[in-house]
């Protein structure tokens, strides 16, 4: 394989891909709202010469390469959260600018930065004849991730009908290649009391103080430690072999798992009432060895939801929301976590496609390399799509993608036309050093599905 040629295809489009992203990111496109975006990545699809590129029914844009049975695929999303205060950005989020080094805007980094890498990566493959005989490659730009990780993918493998034999996630790595992630979940707590006038608030039972108990104690869960005596032991205790004997050196590599509240709600006949109901959200994030069910049971066992009995529920949301198509494909909120293998065969044709482009150390920008003095080979800190890809249906998933997760979410988000170059020729490259699936489990852990009838 001729890797200087690689790198030099990758230079050769820096200034396309930088119009490509800069085009993106002029189209707002949150979650649901992405036909704009789909419809761009479609064009660009078809003017560099893919051999298929269509919509599947949720909106998801998939590009074909090669005539293979066997197929490698290359996943970023393509919404984005919104602007937030938009006095917090220095610039308008989507008209954004550049720099000679650099793209501004939302969406940069996190992560139409990645659909365009894979774009063009794709381009670099069929440019240099370097799609293995037997696969064809796949390039997705998908919709609803930030609503609703994973939900894309579960359409694309039940319903597109579609099962790669390994997953590239473009999402922003900071120069790494990484091999898992934790899961999330989202819970919520239901608290029912009973109205009465605020004059005499002894007549009723106020859903808010009980809800406050409760949140108190979900508080403790993510803060205390895993001691004997602690009453409630905190979520730290899964770092433990006492309370994780098979997976608590995954838990290390992962990180703890963390709970917040993250939303309230409430019910009152009026402001000189007493609150009939109040419900709380909870992000939960998940490390190895913890499951949809341990979450939460470990919150019906706090001792104000025991002590407050039938008057609280604890459940997992449900995410219903159409897709910009105005398919509705329900699913739970519940996201799988997962850890591969270092020396699973698709973790090392990336590994190897990077040693052999850049070297065995990340590489980036300057200014992007204090967050990147890390092993090249690690974990994302958020979720991805890989909670479907790999989390519920075991497809091998690994991730190398341009930008940094400290842009993600943020104002003035930035990504590096640099990481756009880099990670266009790893994905050209990646491919033919692949050595095929073998009969070994490539998986470390992944949380699988539930109990629940959801495919």
């Amino acid at each position: 394989m001729d890797f200087e040629a690689i790198k030099k295809a990758a230079e050769g489009y820096r200034e396309d891909m930088s119009k490509f992203l800069r085009e993106l990111i002029a189209i707002p496109s949150e979650s649901c709202e992405e036909e704009g975006v789909i419809k761009r990545t479609i064009v660009e699809m078809e003017r560099l010469g893919f051999d298929k590129a269509e919509i599947d029914p949720e909106g998801n844009a998939l590009g074909w390469m090669g005539q293979g049975d066997k197929i490698i695929a290359f996943d970023g999303h393509i919404d984005t959260v919104g602007i937030g205060n938009i006095d917090n950005w220095e610039h308008d989020p989507y008209q954004g600018y550049e720099t000679e080094d650099v793209i501004y805007g939302r969406g940069g980094s996190d992560q139409e930065g990645g659909v365009v890498s894979a774009v063009y990566g794709a381009k670099i493959m069929k440019d240099l004849s370097l799609i293995p005989e037997g696969y064809k490659i796949l390039v997705t730009a998908t919709v609803q991730e930030e609503d609703c990780d994973g939900l894309c993918w579960q359409y694309i493998h039940n319903e597109d009908g579609i099962t790669p034999e390994f997953v590239v996630s473009t999402e922003p790595t900071d120069g790494g290649i990484y091999r898992g992630h934790r899961g999330r979940m989202e819970i919520r707590v239901d608290v029912k009391g009973i109205s009465c006038h605020g004059s005499a608030p002894e007549r009723g039972d106020n859903a808010i103080y009980k809800m406050a108990d409760i949140v108190r104690e979900i508080r403790a869960l993510n803060e205390n430690d895993d001691a004997d005596g602690t009453e409630i032991k905190g979520l730290v205790k899964m770092l433990n072999p006492k309370y994780n004997p098979e997976h608590y050196e995954d838990a290390r590599f992962l990180g703890r798992g963390t709970c917040t509240v993250s939303q309230i709600f409430y019910t009152s006949p009026s402001r000189c009432a007493v609150a009939d109901s109040c419900a709380v959200s909870v992000d939960r994030r998940m490390t190895a060895g913890e499951t949809w069910n341990s979450c939460l049971e470990e919150i019906r066992a706090l001792p104000s939801v025991k002590k407050y009995g039938e008057d609280v529920k604890v459940s997992m949301y449900m995410y219903d929301r159409p897709a910009w198509t105005g398919l509705k494909y329900e699913t739970e909120c519940y996201f799988p976590t997962w850890i591969n293998k270092e020396s699973a065969p698709h973790v090392q044709a990336l590994a190897d496609a990077h040693k052999a482009l850049y070297g065995e150390k990340r590489i980036g920008h300057p200014d992007a390399m204090k967050l990147r003095d890390r092993p090249l080979i690690d974990k994302w800190t958020f979720s991805t799509n890989g909670v479907s890809i790999q989390g519920r249906y075991g497809i091998p998933c690994v991730g190398f993608g341009p930008g940094a997760e400290s842009q993600a979410h943020a104002p003035n988000e930035i990504t590096w036309k640099q990481d756009l170059v880099a990670c266009a020729a790893v994905y050209a490259a990646c491919v033919g050093l692949y050595k095929g699936k073998g009969d070994e489990d490539v998986c470390v852990y992944r949380g699988g599905k539930t109990d629940n009838d959801i495919k």
